[in-house]
């Protein structure tokens, strides 16, 4: 398959064990390659009177303070929450229980979707480069969405049997969302709408889905490692009502409560690095709970194989660029060859002073 070729060209990452039996089965202290002793001296903000992003996307249509909204948004934060985005909740109610109906099935059947070394899609876990690298507290089930060509069916599961019907619903509907996004945020910019969205046309889309066990020492643990996503724009549910996002924001960590309805936008990597610096990607993680699982989905936009990742032209008349301007291949082999860390990829691809 064109989708698994793809995968095995760009690299894979280590296979590591299942988080979820591990949970189920140890009593005891948790294992030395899931410890984080570092994570305890990081600063937790409780204030819940923060004035997080909401933007309503059906007045973003139609009025001029709703665009402010959104570019400041974009610009101060690199996260929002997005409600009236047009997706029907009975779409996104199906893809929620249909990903909490995999992870109850007994592992080896979901380990007939397991990750190979040589890939991304799979079930497993992304971004483990080496045999000594500290390891999240949670298992993924991830799986390249679009385009439809490149899909690696092998690895989407047919149990529940709805599952790859539902996901295929899902996706077609969370394109349309990014693709009128980076319209907006275009405009936003001052630029020609087309000069972004032409090089997300035929773009890839990836759907991750999480699964974080509980774990009685839930503080010396992480279930996603600190981290900006390098693509461009990240569209986030929780599954369940078990709380875990936290974005990082004048060094400290601010827990995010969900809209109910809404989608959880991010700014990508690569959005930050095509708008030379005016719109800022967002570092988060999930934390665990003690007692309950989380669930999650996050969606991902990048642009088409084609591409050239780095600033657009008519971004940087007035102080140049800030960027590396690398091709689609060259970004996401430099991005798959190191683990996550807090915003290191763009800091890797910042043109020296």
């Amino acid at each position: 398959m064109v989708g698994e070729e793809i995968n095995r060209e760009l690299g894979g990452s280590l296979l590591v064990a299942n988080v979820q039996a591990l949970a189920s089965s140890y009593s005891g202290d948790v294992p030395l390659r899931y410890l984080r002793p570092e994570l305890q001296a990081e600063e937790v903000l409780v204030d819940e009177s923060l004035p997080i992003p909401t933007i309503d996307m059906r007045k973003l249509l139609v009025d001029d303070d709703e665009m402010g909204k959104l570019h400041l948004a974009c610009k101060e934060w690199g996260f929002f929450q997005l409600i009236n985005h047009g997706v029907a909740e009975e779409v996104i109610e199906k893809m929620k229980a249909d990903v909490q109906e995999f992870f109850k099935l007994p592992l080896k059947e979901k380990n007939a979707y397991a990750k190979l070394g040589n890939g991304l899609d799979g079930y497993g876990q992304n971004f483990v480069v080496s045999e000594d690298q500290k390891l999240d507290w949670a298992d993924m089930l991830f799986l390249q969405s679009l385009p439809a060509s490149e899909r690696n069916t092998r690895f989407w599961p047919e149990e529940p049997t709805s599952f790859r019907k539902t996901l295929e619903k899902y996706s077609s509907e969370l394109v349309k969302v990014s693709n009128c996004l980076l319209k907006l945020m275009a405009k936003n910019l001052l630029i020609n709408p087309e000069q972004l969205t032409n090089m997300f046309d035929d773009g890839r889309q990836a759907v991750r889905m999480n699964y974080y066990p509980p774990c009685v020492h839930a503080s010396k643990v992480i279930g996603f490692t600190p981290h900006s996503d390098p693509g461009g724009l990240t569209l986030f549910v929780q599954v369940n009502e078990v709380q875990g996002l936290q974005i990082k924001r004048n060094g400290k960590w601010i827990p995010i409560r969900p809209v109910p309805g809404a989608f959880i936008v991010n700014i990508g990597d690569i959005i930050e690095i095509m708008s030379n610096g005016e719109y800022k990607s967002i570092e988060h993680r999930a934390v665990v709970d003690p007692e309950k699982e989380r669930l999650s989905i996050a969606t991902f936009s990048s642009p088409g194989a084609g591409a050239i990742i780095g600033p657009l032209p008519e971004l940087t008349k007035e102080k140049g660029a800030i960027y590396k301007s690398v091709s689609w291949e060259e970004y996401i082999k430099f991005v798959l060859s190191r683990k996550l860390n807090g915003k290191s990829t763009i800091n890797l691809m910042k043109l020296e002073n």
